[in-house]
């Protein structure tokens, strides 16, 4: 019988819906999808701001706890003899959260929870069944998270004992492009990472537990792969020594296919050419280039945005004024530029990162073409 598997998006509904009614999650899926990072986005989540920006309501901690690393003492504590009792007693770990340390409202999340040794993982049955463990107890407010990998991803993995099976909500997770795309985009991942997945989406994750590559995709290897190449470019590493990178973090076949997109890409015009309207057309032809060019506007309007608000750009290769008035410019450029060079799904990418995602301060106004955007592709844009 096959995993009824869910999207990120998906899991993170449900957990807080299983949070609502103090369940504890245990979260399956393979490695390299965001299991962790979905936890973090879950405690942000909770964070809550007014019109001016300012925190009314905290976003809750999340406490990583590696079982895998750890010993039975690391969660029960370590005993000691209290010689005015003439007992042995437990000093609690200082890594489960207490009021004390204003963690009463934690998610405790214990990642790798099937990979630790049997002796971690009955140690956490007890604080997952009982919520408490020796002498410590769980504050009531904190909610309890595990994560492992499955049995058929072919890692260290033990078998969960079924009462502690038993304790759980179980929830499958699997990869999909388009949480990781609206992720990577507000996150600043690299363009051309964006650009080459959002053309060859099934790319995003290729992770064969047959396999004995020793480099596959994941999202999480993508975004590592971003960090990588944004430093090999500072650095001025020559381009077949970023390929070698590219090889050794998603593989090499696809170091092929993504160095023959980082070609097409380089051909591209320079973003802010673009927005300066100096630039009114677009040579390159492979669909993929696009995509990063549309990312790569969205950025630098983002970016200019934050300088426009202090009113001016500083960076030695600018040194001039920048007002919102010049920034709406701007994005007007923006907006003419892809309703008259690219294609539809270009258009509402673009439009959605900037509107949607960024929230970028856009005054419709001040803005020529707008109505002609709004008109033609209004719904699917703010629909969404």
């Amino acid at each position: 019988m096959s995993e009824r598997t869910i999207r990120p998006s998906t899991a993170m509904s449900l957990i807080k819906v299983c949070m609502t009614s103090r369940r504890p999650i245990m979260l399956w899926g393979p490695p390299g999808i965001g299991k962790s990072d979905l936890m973090e986005q879950i405690g942000n989540s909770f964070e809550v701001r007014n019109d001016k920006d300012e925190i009314t309501a905290p976003a809750r901690p999340v406490i990583d706890m590696r079982l895998l690393l750890m010993d039975p003492t690391d969660l029960k504590g370590i005993p000691y003899y209290n010689p005015d009792e003439n007992t042995m007693v437990w000093a609690q770990s200082s890594e489960l959260p207490t009021e004390a340390k204003g963690l009463e409202n934690a998610i405790l999340f214990l990642d790798e929870i099937n990979a630790a040794p049997p002796s971690v993982q009955a140690a956490a049955y007890q604080l997952i069944l009982n919520r408490r463990i020796g002498e410590y107890r769980l504050p009531e407010g904190v909610d309890i998270v595990a994560a492992g990998n499955r049995e058929s991803d072919r890692g260290v993995t033990y078998r969960m004992p079924s009462p502690l099976a038993n304790r759980f909500v179980h929830l499958d997770m699997e990869a999909n492009f388009e949480d990781w795309q609206n992720w990577a985009i507000d996150h600043g991942v690299h363009e051309d990472i964006i650009g080459f997945l959002s053309k060859h989406t099934q790319k995003l994750f290729t992770f064969d537990p047959k396999s004995a590559d020793k480099a596959f995709a994941t999202p999480r290897s993508w975004v590592f792969l971003g960090e990588l190449l944004t430093n090999a470019e500072i650095a001025g590493i020559a381009e077949t020594d970023q390929t070698t990178l590219v090889a050794g973090t998603v593989g090499e076949g696809l170091a092929v296919e993504f160095n023959q997109h980082r070609k097409f890409a380089s051909q591209l015009p320079d973003p802010i050419d673009v927005l300066e309207g100096k630039v009114r057309d677009l040579k390159v032809k492979e669909v993929s280039a696009h995509y990063s060019l549309v990312i790569s506007l969205c950025y630098r309007l983002k970016e200019l945005a934050k300088i426009a608000e202090q009113g001016k750009d500083d960076r030695p290769e600018n040194r001039k004024d920048l007002d919102m008035d010049k920034w709406h410019t701007y994005v007007d450029n923006f907006i003419k530029y892809m309703l008259d060079v690219l294609q539809p799904e270009m258009v509402i990418l673009g439009s959605r990162t900037a509107l949607k995602d960024f929230k970028l301060p856009i005054q419709h106004r001040k803005l020529k073409h707008f109505s002609t955007l709004y008109k033609e592709y209004g719904d699917m844009v703010l629909g969404q």
